[in-house]
């Protein structure tokens, strides 16, 4: 297929681009695609993966549910969404009271998401496995995968005990030897405590969405995670410089538009994760900060 072919010259084309303006020599904004690129195509699907990395994203972010068969599969939504995965019998259903092979009965691609107006469809779209995802992409370097536990203490019922669900998780990293390119994230912070025990040479990142407190305090609460991730709005200069200092890195999540990258641009966060991977790269490369 033609995206091989452009695959294959990506880790080239990340290597050569010039250092970012205003910040140390080598040091660069990552770009992480949200859910794959869920602008433009169906979010944690195998389409919007490849798409991101087409166009040139450092890191592909995506969501784990598990299934009752204990496989992992890319969903942000615990319940299957009818408006995003569409059932041979029309209805919502959860995730873990589905096997594998019923999970792909659902096409997660067949109509574009409303919220999205330039959001394509692919119809005949299934919802992939993690493996599915090493498998396609473990020979194409230059990127790293972001993986976040979709878990709540307050639904046990949905998910696996966070000691079984990093297990699942580390098992199927190590099959696939990615340790050095997956950070495993989570606002269940029980994870990341989990993941560190397993297997400490993993990068972990601590989500943040509301608060007040500093981002050195969330590392900590999260066991010490090298990497907080805050809602793009809880972002100030003062929290970053102060984490940066302390050693941490600072990854904003949902940012789509230029409005929202360069108040972060500015703080001199070290990624943001965004939906619309292409446009923050064009962003960047137009200031010369790629």
């Amino acid at each position: 297929m033609p995206w091989i072919l452009l695959l294959s010259v990506l880790p080239l084309l990340v290597l050569t681009l010039p250092a970012q303006e205003g910040k140390p020599p080598g040091k660069r904004i990552l770009v992480e695609g949200h859910r794959g690129a869920r602008w433009v195509l169906p979010e944690n699907t195998l389409p919007a993966m490849h798409h991101a990395v087409e166009m040139g994203a450092d890191v592909l972010e995506m969501d784990l549910s598990v299934t009752r068969d204990n496989v992992l599969v890319l969903s942000h939504d615990p319940v299957m969404n009818p408006a995003i995965c569409k059932g041979p019998d029309g209805m919502s259903r959860v995730i873990r009271e589905l096997t594998l092979s019923q999970l792909k009965q659902y096409d997660c691609g067949w109509a574009p998401n409303p919220a999205f107006p330039a959001q394509q469809a692919v119809p005949g779209t299934r919802m992939p496995t993690l493996e599915e995802v090493f498998q396609e992409f473990a020979a194409v370097k230059g990127f790293h995968f972001n993986i976040e536990t979709k878990i709540d203490p307050r639904r046990p019922e949905l998910t696996p005990s966070p000691e079984e669900f990093s297990r699942l998780l580390v098992d199927l990293v190590r099959k696939y030897k990615m340790e050095s390119r997956v950070i495993v994230q989570s606002f269940d912070f029980r994870t990341l405590h989990a993941v560190k025990k397993l297997a400490p040479e993993l990068r972990r990142s601590a989500l943040l969405g509301t608060g007040d407190e500093s981002f050195l305090e969330t590392a900590k609460r999260a066991g010490d995670a090298p990497i907080v991730s805050p809602h793009f709005r809880l972002v100030t200069p003062a929290k970053v410089k102060q984490a940066q200092a302390a050693g941490l890195k600072v990854v904003p999540w949902t940012a789509n538009s230029p409005a929202e990258w360069q108040p972060l641009v500015e703080a001199g966060v070290d990624s943001i994760i965004t939906d619309n991977p292409q446009g923050l790269i064009l962003y960047l490369e137009e200031r010369k900060l790629r």
